[in-house]
């Protein structure tokens, strides 16, 4: 197995690390705790990225992106991580927050939302989740009523990432037709069509601020059907697969400035006469975040490297999801305690990367619904175990 990175891929990643120190480190301090950075900050890196030529660095060719990979894709976004400030969580300094439901759109489609959006012109929001169905499409209650040439849509999403500041919404919605349920589809809907309107805003643990949708009687031409009637969980899957993969190297990210910071402190604080880095609890921590970090990192780069060749990575994103996930959590939560008082202070960046970290746990499909993917697909004789042979 050749685990060699491109030099094309290799240059990229350095250039963004460097974008990071420069660019987006010094505006952490101020903008950490806020839900978002302003809209004239955000324009000026944006600017700078496309100055730098790595703008949409993640979106294909054909699309107006970078066209890199899912591999490159991952290097990225693990660079991306180290920082704290929200809006950076959500990587639109670099690329467009988009994903791959727009794709499947008509040309017309295209030109009126993907491209704009790939151009920065634009910004949508993917509205999946609700209060009693987010990873249970059969929950749904948002329906879609057929009425003409035409949908009549009723319902409510929660935790909508983005809502406030979308020139449009990914909407999906189960659609009825002659009183006959035709399932889940995706709809895109303008801003300030009539019956659409923002509901509550969430305070969460992180900095994060995600919003209530709510449509009462909004009515929308068929034309607005993306990828066909009853077609929607296919692209809300494949939409949460990437988001599921990508969470591998964001939190990689983080782990591995977490782990940096426990490290430099280890050596550098002195108790008793000796520097911590001499306790053997504090090797032992440290030698468990280094090997955990190691093994999600691995197991990141299998998982783009099964995307890049078109294979199904259904079951290894939600392996990647769940343990690097998980192993940010624990790397974090050892830095704390190897800190000390001044961890739990906001001195240090670890008590909002423990927030975050907790937050991970849930969003994009809890660790548990990632443990019910990685069982069925494992109990039914599918797990990749079994297929290793036939790719490696």
């Amino acid at each position: 197995m050749n685990f060699a990175f491109e030099p094309e891929l290799l240059m990229l990643r350095d250039s963004v690390r460097r974008f990071v120190q420069e660019e987006l480190m010094p505006l952490e301090a101020q903008y950490a705790n806020e839900p978002d950075i302003p809209d004239d900050i955000r324009a000026r890196l944006q600017a700078r990225a496309q100055e730098l030529g790595f703008w949409a660095f993640d979106l294909p060719e054909e699309h107006g992106g970078g066209g890199i990979g899912y591999l490159g894709m991952c290097l990225v976004f693990e660079e991306l991580g180290k920082c704290n400030a929200p809006s950076f969580r959500a990587q639109t300094v670099l690329t467009p927050y988009l994903g791959p439901v727009l794709f499947h759109c008509t040309p017309a489609q295209k030109q009126k939302y993907l491209y704009p959006v790939v151009k920065g012109e634009k910004r949508t929001c993917f509205a999946l989740t609700e209060p009693n169905g987010g990873s249970d499409p059969s929950g749904m209650r948002t329906r879609a009523v057929r009425e003409g040439d035409h949908y009549r849509i009723n319902g409510s999403k929660i935790f909508i990432t983005s809502a406030d500041k979308a020139d449009f919404v990914q909407l999906f919605a189960r659609t009825v037709e002659d009183g006959q349920d035709r399932g889940v589809s995706c709809f895109l809907i303008d801003k300030g069509t009539p019956g659409l309107r923002l509901g509550q805003s969430f305070e969460l643990m992180s900095p994060d601020r995600p919003w209530e949708l709510v449509f009462e009687d909004v009515v929308v031409p068929s034309a607005q059907l993306v990828g066909g009637n009853g077609k929607g969980w296919e692209l809300a899957r494949e939409f949460l697969d990437v988001g599921r993969l990508i969470h591998g190297p964001k939190s990689i990210g983080r782990a591995e400035r977490a782990l940096q910071l426990a490290v430099d402190h280890a050596n550098q604080r002195t108790t008793f006469g000796q520097p911590l880095a001499k306790r053997q609890a504090i090797q032992w921590m440290i030698a468990d975040s280094a090997t955990e970090l190691n093994a999600a990192r691995l197991m990141v780069y299998h998982a783009a490297w099964k995307a890049d060749q078109g294979m199904d990575f259904h079951v290894e994103a939600a392996q990647v999801k769940l343990y690097a996930d998980e192993m940010y959590m624990r790397v974090v939560d050892r830095a704390i305690q190897i800190h000390g008082g001044i961890g739990l202070s906001r001195e240090l960046p670890l008590e909002l990367m423990y927030r975050d970290a907790r937050s991970r746990l849930i969003t994009e499909g809890s660790s548990e619904m990632q443990r019910m993917i990685i069982a069925s697909d494992t109990l039914s004789g599918r797990s990749s175990l079994n297929r290793l042979n036939l790719e490696g």
